[in-house]
């Protein structure tokens, strides 16, 4: 697909890898549509998306796993732009914690990881990309045309402490597989990304340097991956017509 004049929609972009994203098809002539529940955040990252591209930007608030939300999300794009191209699928959030722990006092075993926690990452990571992946696949249909790009992640091998996430990030890869099969009649395309560790200006805070000095030696290129390396990776899934249905991790080679 042609990126330039294309409207590319990027969920959870206000920061991190979704504005990254969005930045980097920006700068090659997409117009961008933010979207994101941080509502302050989101519009000074439209400012600046603007004003550091050029480019044409909109910023639409929006909970991605309440369907009225996600359903004025994509009656604002319409009234917008009139279409959607490409839809990459990135909020998502984190709870971690042990599925069992031993309690510091008593020396029992009992539950880590609270229903709560499990099933706000249920409902962000994976009805939140069904949510917002539904109503793309309906608009890019009725176009003969799109790309839909779900964001999923190393832990989707399993990861230690992230038993609900390391599920979502599973279930984003077989919807993806899906998706891919069910669309394609209409010239809808669904490919994955899974990033490994990516050093975000908010991960790279957050870490202390013994921390990421640790980390980086787990990863045989032997750093951090960046951000711009992920949205170069969602490019390819783009540009390449013959790719559909299938997860490319981004990991400078680390397995978990």
């Amino acid at each position: 697909m042609e990126i330039k004049g294309s409207v590319v929609l990027v969920t959870g972009s206000a920061r991190g890898i979704g504005y990254s994203v969005a930045e980097y098809f920006a700068r090659l002539g997409a117009r961008i549509v933010l979207c994101d529940m941080l509502e302050d955040e989101l519009k000074g990252a439209a400012l600046k998306l603007a004003a550091d591209t050029g480019a044409e930007v909109a910023a639409f608030p929006c909970n991605v796993t309440d369907a009225d939300s996600v359903a004025r999300l994509y009656t604002s794009i319409d009234a917008r732009f009139g279409r959607v191209d490409v839809a990459v699928l990135n909020a998502g959030i984190i709870r971690d914690a042990l599925l069992i722990k031993k309690n510091k006092e008593t020396g029992e075993l009992g539950f880590g990881m609270s229903l709560d926690q499990w099933n706000q990452v249920l409902s962000v990571n994976l009805t939140g990309v069904f949510l917002t992946g539904r109503e793309a696949a309906v608009r890019m249909a009725k176009q003969g045309r799109g790309v839909i790009v779900p964001i999923s992640s190393i832990a989707r091998y399993g990861n230690m402490g992230q038993t609900n996430y390391s599920a979502t990030k599973a279930g984003v890869v077989a919807m993806t597989v899906a998706w891919s099969k069910e669309l394609a009649r209409w010239g809808v395309r669904c490919a994955a990304v899974a990033p490994g560790f990516i050093g975000t200006e908010m991960v790279l805070k957050s870490m202390q340097q013994e921390a990421r000095e640790k980390m980086e030696k787990m990863i045989p290129i032997g750093r951090i991956g960046r951000p711009d390396e992920i949205a170069h990776t969602v490019k390819y899934i783009v540009e390449n017509e013959y790719l559909s249905g299938e997860t490319i991790d981004v990991t400078g080679g680390m397995r978990l």
